[in-house]
């Protein structure tokens, strides 16, 4: 059975249907990179797009797509792209798009994934858009092209700051959710699932020979709560040397995927 978007609920007044948070607001993707990854895999969905005049000359084939899906497209001064991208980090563009569809993870789907022998990289409570972000980058960056979110509150979802960070990332992953609880038992039977922790755990990391890992990271305060721990086949931690006790998250899992990804030796 083919992974499906979420279904939508109906107002009950209307019966008009209601989409989920996530859909229900534009987006503003700021930075050059991130707009052309938009434009690239889905020019549909950009409405507007601003930026600055030093950027036109890049700019000729978005253009032309708005231009012959008749949406507006302004060059405007720095001053004003602050005014409408929200935050001067702007890199001197901004694009008004419409957020992606979530789509539910199917098991079975996944089970599939596996046959390509790369890892599934799953987060688990990550709620701060930036690491989000960055840690779609770091993907996109060693190939992974799937990140499961956890369906539960205070996970990030893709947001204005999160695609800023990611640089296109978030456009070259595709993104599903699923509740840990009931999915990770089903993943097993192709992936072998590999927890994460500060203290504790393994620190021998690398590769699995008879079964792609999905690696799952925690809350940036706690980690990875017992329950899940205890669905987890192994689990790893990075070894420090220093005197600060932990990584930001987004650190670890550009370390963790770089391991799991790299070429045995020889």
């Amino acid at each position: 059975m083919p992974s499906r978007a979420r279904p939508q609920s109906r107002n009950k007044r209307t019966g008009h249907e209601v989409r989920p948070p996530h859909e229900r607001e534009l987006l503003r993707i700021c930075g050059l990179a991130a707009v052309q990854a938009v434009f690239d895999r889905d020019s549909g969905r950009v409405e507007r797009l601003f930026f600055e005049p030093a950027l036109r000359g890049e700019l000729d084939a978005a253009c032309r797509a708005l231009a012959r899906a008749r949406k507006p497209y302004r060059q405007v001064d720095g001053a004003a792209l602050a005014r409408i991208a929200g935050t001067v980090l702007h890199g001197g563009i901004v694009a008004i798009t419409r957020p992606r569809p979530l789509v539910d993870l199917d098991p079975e789907a996944a089970r599939a994934w596996a046959q390509d022998g790369k890892p599934l990289l799953i987060l688990d409570g990550i709620g701060n858009p930036h690491n989000l972000g960055a840690i779609a980058r770091s993907a996109a960056f060693f190939g992974l092209p799937r990140i499961v979110l956890a369906d539960r509150p205070g996970q990030a979802l893709p947001s204005d700051a999160a695609h800023r960070v990611a640089e296109g990332g978030l456009e070259h992953v595709a993104l599903y959710r699923a509740r840990l609880p009931v999915a990770l038992p089903a993943l097993r039977r192709a992936y072998r699932i590999l927890g994460t922790s500060l203290v504790g755990g393994s620190t021998a990391i690398g590769s699995s020979r008879d079964r792609p890992v999905a690696l799952i990271l925690g809350n940036e305060k706690g980690g990875l709560e017992a329950a899940t721990l205890a669905l987890c086949d192994e689990v790893v931690r990075i070894p420090g040397r220093g005197t600060v006790q932990s990584l930001n998250v987004a650190s670890a899992a550009a370390i963790l995927i770089y391991l799991l990804t790299r070429s045995p030796p020889g």
